[in-house]
């Protein structure tokens, strides 16, 4: 569903700011529902009318960078779960993902905290490259078993990427970007935000969670529709 968060003045293209955490599975399927409702709304790569950009959000930031147990052993003593029902939830979760051509595995995920990785990605948006960053961290998460939470190895990933790792390693280190992740946490607080993945679209309508494809070209749409009406309405 969406709802208002604020007026906006038409712009081209399409700003859609999106807020969510590596470690969180419904956020990288949200990723690839809202990729398919941007491509069905006939996303042309030479002249792009919609472009992103994401923002941090921790789920859980009291977690250590070096959890000592599984995802099953993390979701039971967090969510006070017993470990049966945790082991049913990932199986679903696991078979939603599998829907959207993500192969999820929780039996190798290694959980940790994500401040480090939120960090990356402001490195990585000061790059050119944020995009291409995101989904190279959710993928090693998710279904590579890779570590995202500790410096070293977040800096082999971005490697990969072509960004420098020493000079990633000094900025991770220094926390050069630390003052970003805190502010787009703040700025989630100011939206009411209380749950990831949450896109915002325009500056004006506020979609939560990772809904079908269908309902980001709903919205896209409507802000085309009204950006229309309103060149009309000057002309």
């Amino acid at each position: 569903m969406s709802e208002p968060i604020s007026e906006s003045e038409p712009s081209e293209p399409i700003k859609v700011d999106i807020w969510s955490d590596i470690a969180c599975p419904w956020c990288y399927i949200g990723k690839r529902k809202f990729e398919g409702g941007v491509s069905a709304f006939g996303e042309d790569p030479d002249s792009p009318q919609v472009i992103v950009e994401y923002h941090s959000f921790e789920l859980s930031p009291d977690t250590p960078v070096d959890f000592d147990g599984s995802e099953i052993d993390f979701l039971a003593g967090h969510k006070g779960m017993q470990k049966e029902q945790v082991v049913h939830m990932l199986d679903r979760v696991t078979g939603i993902a599998r829907a959207t051509g993500l192969n999820y595995d929780f039996d190798i995920l290694q959980h940790t905290n994500t401040v480090k990785a939120h960090q990356l990605l402001h490195y990585a948006k000061a790059k050119g490259l944020q995009l291409e960053t995101v989904e190279r961290l959710m993928r090693a998460y998710f279904t590579e078993g890779r570590h995202v939470g500790r410096i070293e190895d977040l800096a082999d990933l971005a490697a990969e990427l072509g960004l420098d790792r020493d000079d990633v390693v000094r900025s991770l280190t220094d926390d050069e970007f630390l003052g970003e992740v805190r502010a787009d946490q703040a700025l989630a607080r100011e939206y009411g935000v209380n749950g990831v993945p949450f896109f915002v679209i325009d500056g004006t309508y506020g979609v939560s969670g990772a809904q079908e494809s269908g309902a980001f070209v709903q919205v896209l749409q409507r802000v085309q529709a009204e950006r229309s009406a309103a060149e009309e309405s000057i002309a």
